[in-house]
This record gives structure tokens, C-alpha cells and sequence, in this order.
């Protein structure tokens, strides 16, 4: 095999690779077993006739098409492989010589990773975050507990709706004075101020009591995923069968005893506090390092392919599909739900896919330049990470550590590159 490599405009290389004759005879041979059973040619059995009987009766050039698809995808990816093409995408594909008897000739053209011009990326200012915790975010903070720990208990001809209490009703929603499909239900049970119906319906309910009837009057949001109710306005009639009140719990030393491992509410307190002043850490540190990969990244120029966004809105696209089937839907649902289209959805991405390209493209070319090196110890501790996030007990996570998969490994390098680059830019921040 021999190849030329033409670098071109805009992230572009055309490779020309010959494979010697032989070879692709060898090719050819290999269709024809595949093949020979296909074939049916007169005075033979179906599959028996010898190859060059059939060369004769279906034409010369009948396996060029089977043989190049055996022979030219080895070459090609030995050709990127010695002449370090690192290929983003499938390769056109223009063969200009293939004839029996004669070097197999053809030209790849396939888009590269472009070349990353960084700017400064040591020395970053970036504002330092800090985020205190108050009393009156740990006293939030026990109260979303009793929130969480609260028991819900029959109202009764006392009772009025207000936020918080659930409202178990009968609805039927009219537009245009005609009742319209899905807009019926029974014992439906909504709690008032979870937002959860058109935007109007619930705050119309509050001040009713159980078996009072209302005419609740709303508009449709215009990107509402029914194009027939979109925008309009609707009249529901609804009556309040029951109502559900919320009893919160007091919060003293009994609720912290129910709630956590504590005896006493001012340890409750204590604990609550220190883990409010760890999260703002993380994100203190997470709001950091976005700061300084952006001031990184915009000072970066590079002119990224095309096919690059669209690789990256596609595994988001795919990523999302999957997210929302764990979650019992499908993307269509979904789509439909939002008002969008697909094509709609991946035109929203394409802004943040092009910054994605960008992000990473920039944290793999300092990651480069510094010549950092990934260690056991970093593979490890990132083993570790997926272990625990996909919730693997300890045996589990020193198999993995021990028998990592070839694609975890790669998976795992090319994280690290990110991972190690950012470190980097941080522990290079101006002083």
C-alpha cells in the first residue's frame, strides 16, 4: 500500500491510497465465496458455476463493489493510523482506479480535528465565588424536612383551598363553548401551587370549600403541544369534591429524633449547616472553574468542521432519547409536549454544541501543550467516580479498577484529558 496525504481548506485531508493488484485480487476472490451461491448461470447448478464463468456471464465488474468494501476499509484505516489523520468523520470516497489485473486507487477525503490556536490559558483572572450560609437557609433547609415529612389529612366543611392543600375536583374544559378532547377528568387530585395546569387554573381555586362549583377562566400557552388549543382562551367548570390539607410537623427535638440520627433539633441544625456550607463550596468552585474555561475558551480560535456540531447534537440528541426513556417516555412525547419539532429541538442545541466542540477542543490542546500525563492513580479515582455514580458496591468497583474494558479505558483517558486540563488552568489562575 502507498499514500499521498493533501492537507485542504477548512479541517479537510484527501488521502490517496493504492493497494497492490494482488490484494485486491485477494479481494475479489473472497466476494466471490460470498457470493457464488447467488449466481445462477445456465448449464450450471445455482452457486456451482467456477468465477470466471460468471465474470463472463454478469460482467468483469460484477464483485468491484463487494471486493472494494472487503479490501478498502483495512487500508484506509491503516492510512489515517501511520499518517496520524485524526479523523471526525466517514470519509468521502472517490475510487479512480479499479480494474481486474491492476492497483486498486482511491481517494479518501475525510474531516480532521482543526488546529487550536490558544490563547492565554495560564494566569486567568477569574472573580473568586464565595457563598455563606445564613440562619435563614438552614431554617429553609428543616423546613423543606417537614415539607417532605408532612401528613396529609381530610379537610373538612371548614376547610378553603389555599396553597399547598391538594384539591381533589371534577373538571371540564370548553373552548369556544365546545367541550374539547382531554379536557374532562374526575377526583383529579391537584395541589394548589405545584403549577402543574395551565398557568391561571390553580390560583382561580383558592378561597373555594368542599363542594363549591366555579368557572375557571385560562389561556392556553402558545406553544401548548396541541396546535388546536394553542393560544386560546378556555372556560373550565369545576367543582371541589374534597380537600386535602398538608399537617407540617413542629419542628423540635422529637421531628429532628424522626428525621435524622440526631437527639436534639440544634444538632439537627448544626449538621443541616455544615452540609449547606459543603454544597456552596462545590458550587463556589464549580461556578469557578466554569468562569475560567469560558475566559479560556473564548480566547481560543479555531475554525471547527461542520460534521463536528452535528456529531455533538446527535449524542445529545441520543442522550436525551435514552434519559427519557428511563424516565417511561420517548423523545416523540416529549417533543410534542415542548411544541417542538426535531428538527426544531437540535436547531435550539446547535448553539451549545458548537461551544461544547470548542470546550473540548481547547482543554485536549492544552492538555497538549503542557504535556500532561494521565497516571494509575488518575484511572483509578476515575473508575472509582463512575463505580459510585452508577451506584456500585465496593467488589464491583475492584473489578472494575482491576479489568477495566478497552473502550472504558479509552472513555476514561479521553475524560481524564478534560479533567487534568482543567486542573491545569485552575492551579494557574492568577494569584
Amino acid at each position: 500500500m502507498s499514500v499521498k496525504v493533501e492537507k485542504l481548506e477548512n479541517s479537510l485531508v484527501k488521502l490517496e491510497i493504492t493497494i497492490e493488484a494482488e490484494k485486491f485480487e485477494e479481494a475479489l476472490q473472497k466476494a466471490f465465496f460470498r457470493n457464488a451461491k447467488y449466481f445462477s448461470v445456465p448449464g450450471f447448478r445455482k452457486g456451482k458455476a467456477p468465477r470466471n464463468i460468471v465474470e463472463r456471464y454478469y460482467g468483469e465488474n460484477v464483485l468491484f463493489e463487494d471486493a472494494f468494501n472487503i479490501v478498502a476499509p483495512e487500508y484506509y484505516e491503516d492510512a489515517i493510523k501511520v499518517n496520524n489523520v485524526d479523523a471526525v468523520a466517514s470519509p468521502e470516497i472517490d475510487i479512480t482506479q479499479m480494474e481486474k489485473g491492476k492497483d486498486l486507487i482511491f481517494v479518501a477525503t475525510v474531516a480532521v480535528k482543526p488546529e487550536v490556536k490558544l490563547g492565554e490559558y495560564k494566569g486567568v483572572k477569574v472573580e473568586k465565588k464565595e457563598y455563606k450560609v445564613t440562619a435563614k437557609d438552614v431554617e429553609k433547609a428543616i423546613n423543606e424536612m417537614a415539607e417532605k415529612n408532612a401528613r396529609i389529612v381530610a379537610g373538612d366543611e371548614k376547610s378553603v383551598l389555599e396553597n399547598g392543600y391538594t384539591a381533589v375536583i371534577d373538571f371540564e374544559g370548553f373552548v369556544d363553548g365546545k367541550a374539547f378532547e382531554g379536557g374532562k377528568g374526575e377526583n383529579y387530585s391537584l395541589e394548589l401551587g405545584s403549577n402543574t395546569f395551565i398557568p391561571g387554573f390553580e390560583e382561580q381555586l383558592i378561597g373555594l370549600k368542599i363542594g363549591e362549583e366555579t368557572e375557571v377562566n385560562v389561556t392556553f400557552p402558545k406553544n401548548y403541544f396541541s396546535k388546536d388549543l394553542a393560544g386560546k382562551p378556555a372556560v373550565f367548570k369545576v367543582k371541589v369534591n374534597d380537600i386535602k390539607v398538608k399537617e407540617l410537623p413542629a419542628i423540635d427535638d422529637e421531628f429532628a429524633k424522626d428525621v435524622s440520627e440526631f437527639d436534639t433539633l440544634k444538632e439537627l441544625k448544626a449538621d443541616t449547616k455544615k452540609k449547606l456550607e459543603e454544597e456552596n463550596q462545590k458550587r463556589a468552585k464549580f461556578e469557578t472553574e466554569e468562569e475560567a474555561i469560558k475566559a479560556v475558551v473564548d480566547a481560543t480560535e479555531v475554525n471547527i468542521p461542520a460534521v463536528m456540531i452535528e456529531n455533538e447534537i446527535n449524542d445529545y440528541t441520543k442522550e436525551m432519547e435514552s434519559r427519557l426513556r428511563y424516565q417511561g417516555m420517548n423523545l416523540e412525547t416529549y417533543l410534542q409536549l415542548m411544541g417542538q419539532s426535531i428538527s426544531d429541538f437540535k436547531e435550539e442545541y446547535k448553539d451549545r454544541a458548537e461551544e461544547n466542540v470548542k470546550t473540548k477542543l481547547t482543554l485536549e490542546a492544552i492538555f497538549n501543550a503542557e504535556n500532561i500525563e494521565i497516571t494509575d492513580k488518575d484511572i483509578e479515582e476515575k473508575l472509582k467516580q463512575i463505580a459510585e455514580r452508577y451506584g456500585s458496591t465496593g467488589a464491583n468497583v475492584e473489578e472494575l479498577i482491576k479489568n477495566p474494558t478497552d473502550n472504558l479505558k479509552e472513555y476514561i483517558k479521553e475524560e481524564l484529558k478534560y479533567d487534568l486540563a482543567i486542573k491545569f488552568i485552575m492551579d494557574n489562575l492568577a494569584k
